[in-house]
């Protein structure tokens, strides 16, 4: 089971987007697509997943590693790009 590294920081960000903490859990609890997209920022390194909500929303999530706990850097909507290939892959 995950567990999740929240604060007003991140909780803020991801609202700015529309996203809500959960959404971005029932993404990361459920099957996701890893984008292949790694990238590391002030040492830490970020990994990029697409994944759907429970309404059917997909969305991409941008994660870190901290003590053990996911820490959500920032979860938004797919661009199509991501949303066609999150849904090709789902079907196959």
């Amino acid at each position: 089971m995950l567990e999740f590294d929240w604060d007003d920081e991140n909780l803020r960000h991801i609202a700015r987007h529309g996203v809500t903490a959960a959404e971005v859990e029932y993404v990361l609890a459920h099957l996701t697509v890893d984008l292949g997209f790694q990238d590391w920022h002030e040492s830490e390194e970020r990994f990029s997943d697409a994944g759907a909500t429970v309404s059917g929303r997909i969305l991409v999530v941008v994660t870190t590693e901290r003590s053990f706990k996911t820490r959500v850097v920032t979860a938004y909507d797919a661009p199509n790009e991501v949303r066609e290939q999150y849904l090709k892959l789902m079907v196959s």
